[in-house]
Order: C-alpha cells, then sequence, then structure tokens
C-alpha cells in the first residue's frame, strides 16, 4: 500500500505536491504550537503552587519574626513564663515557615525549567522527518 501510495504521489503535478507540502507543515506548525502552548500551562500550573508555598513561608517567616520581637521584648521586661510562650510561637512559626519553603523547594524541582521539551523534542523528529524525506525524494 505505500508503494501505491508513493507511486500516486509521483504521478502528482509538482504545483499539487507544493501545495499538500505546504498544508501538511502549516497543520504540523500550528499543532507544535497548540503542544507548546498546554505543556507550557502544566508547567504554570506547577509554578504557580510552588510560588504559593514560598508566599506562605515568607508569611510564616514575617510572623515569626514578630513573636520573636515579641520575645525579646517580653523578655526584657520580664524573665518569666510571658517569654516562654513567645519563644514556642516563635519555633512554631519558624518550623512552619521552613516547611512551606521545602514544599516549594520540591515543587519548583518537580515543575523543573519552563521549557516545552515535548515539544521540542517533537519539532527536532519531525526536523528529522522532513529531511529524511527530502532525502529521498532527492533519490
Amino acid at each position: 500500500m505505500a508503494y501505491e501510495q508513493h507511486n500516486g504521489l509521483r504521478e502528482q503535478p509538482l504545483g499539487e505536491l507544493l501545495k499538500r507540502l505546504s498544508n501538511q507543515v502549516s497543520t504540523l506548525a500550528r499543532q507544535e504550537v497548540e503542544l507548546a502552548k498546554a505543556e507550557l500551562a502544566a508547567k504554570g500550573r506547577v509554578l504557580g503552587r510552588a510560588a504559593g508555598f514560598f508566599g506562605a513561608a515568607a508569611l510564616l517567616a514575617l510572623c515569626g519574626l514578630g513573636a520573636l520581637t515579641a520575645l525579646l521584648i517580653l523578655a526584657l521586661d520580664e524573665a518569666m513564663p510571658s517569654w516562654a510562650a513567645a519563644l514556642v510561637v516563635t519555633v512554631l512559626m519558624s518550623t512552619l515557615a521552613g516547611a512551606f519553603a521545602l514544599l516549594g523547594k520540591r515543587r519548583m524541582e518537580e515543575a523543573g525549567a519552563p521549557v516545552p521539551k515535548e515539544t521540542l523534542d517533537s519539532t527536532k523528529e519531525d526536523i528529522r522527518w522532513a529531511k529524511t524525506q527530502l532525502q529521498s525524494g532527492r533519490r
């Protein structure tokens, strides 16, 4: 069947073949752009979640700094149970900030570089295919 199709192509005028090639190339280019958009959207969602974790870590770190400030004030004012409570809050907030920072870092590593790798690989494969088609047409 491939042989019959190949012979059918040889019998068509050059203008018709070039028109078909142009249509196929433009269709392929549109499909590659759509693939790139889909891939970048997926990576964007992952990076957005990671940014959320970093935001939470920053907010909690700020709260930890506020609690540390309260600790220092209370420790200087009266070195009694009030400062111990402030110390517990400071440690808790700092621990949560560290946990959120680690979660954000892990998500960023999972997402990788914001490059549409699948699209690039597919485009390279398309170029290799086109080159082999051109080379086989010259023979």
